[in-house]
């Protein structure tokens, strides 16, 4: 990113003796731009509220609901690490034991999906569904081990809506020899879940879901610091025989370089060349001067058919990769 004042100026070096200009004319003539860049963010959320004993039919695509650090999104995308249908949904509540599903692998380890549909009562769990995951084949991995930064939302599949009620609260949570198995003792109310209105259970059948991944904290990071009136910042370009150009376009040689190959050179990856105005090739401005006012031998831009353009980086931005 950077400022950029483009200048158009007299050849006063060229003049002939005959033309004689006081004191503001010999003055350097300017015209500049100046430009503002704004980064702009903007994002529009469609909300629908998930709550207790009401429905949740509208054409949102995603609904939001946060009670005690829990996050409640529905979205219609499937859980990416485990899916368990059960068709049976009474049978399973009839016994009054947790459901294990198989065991998966996600993010590198095994693991299983724990499920209390009567609710885990030493979680909070009474009058809930309880759902968890628990690490699995623990005894390959070294003594002492723990396993941190563990990013783990659960689901709930909503067949009525074609979504997956998508649970989570923001933590990364760690796995270890005493904690093996972390979920929510609150997944979904039962008095929501089995309100036929709802639709979280068609023909004794529902689905639930994880989604485990670990992440990585980065190791490096982009710094942007901005410099104003960097050193050798001012370019000049002549352009002889003006009158005999055909083109309709010309291109200035480069006019600042990447660090390590200039003396003075800012800390950057790459300066950047000057280029005409064309839509998608550069920056400047298309109405510079006016041509009356170029061929006005008295106004001095225009000399021995030479011309001259000056260009000055008036702010950079200047980008570093380094350490966190």
């Amino acid at each position: 990113m950077m400022g950029l004042s483009i200048n158009v100026k007299p050849s006063l070096d060229q003049k002939p003796d005959h033309i004689k200009m006081d004191s503001q004319q010999r003055s350097l003539c300017f015209i500049s731009l100046a430009f503002l860049f704004i980064t702009c963010s903007s994002a529009e959320f469609l909300i629908q509220q998930v709550t207790q004993g009401r429905g949740t039919e509208n054409n949102s695509s995603y609904s939001l609901d946060a009670n005690l650090g829990v996050t409640r999104v529905l979205r219609h995308e499937r859980p990416s690490s485990k899916i368990v249908t059960i068709a049976g949904y009474s049978v399973i509540k009839g016994r009054g034991e947790p459901y294990e599903s198989s065991v998966f692998e996600a993010a590198g380890y095994k693991w299983r999906l724990v499920l209390y549909v009567v609710g885990n009562a030493n979680d909070g769990g009474a009058g809930y569904i309880s759902l968890y995951v628990r690490i699995e084949e623990t005894e390959s991995l070294p003594f002492g081990w723990e396993l941190n930064n563990v990013d783990l939302k659960l689901f709930v599949h909503n067949p009525k809506l074609n979504k997956y009620l998508t649970v989570t609260d923001g933590a990364l949570k760690r796995f270890n020899g005493v904690k093996k198995e972390l979920g929510f003792g609150q997944l979904i109310a039962l008095s929501t879940f089995e309100n036929t209105n709802e639709g979280y259970i068609v023909q004794d059948t529902c689905s639930f879901g994880a989604e485990i991944l670990i992440v990585k904290p980065a190791e490096v990071q982009e710094k942007v610091t901005f410099i104003s009136n960097p050193p050798d910042n001012v370019f000049t370009w002549k352009i002889l025989r003006f009158s005999n150009l055909e083109d309709k376009f010309y291109y200035s040689a480069d006019f600042l370089t990447d660090t390590g190959f200039g003396p003075n050179a800012v800390a950057t990856n790459t300066w950047g060349a000057l280029h005409p105005i064309r839509s998608g090739y550069g920056v400047g401005v298309n109405n510079i001067i006016l041509l009356a006012d170029l061929n006005d031998a008295s106004k001095g831009y225009l000399v021995n058919d030479a011309i001259i353009f000056e260009a000055e980086m008036v702010k950079v931005s200047v980008t570093n990769i380094v350490s966190v």
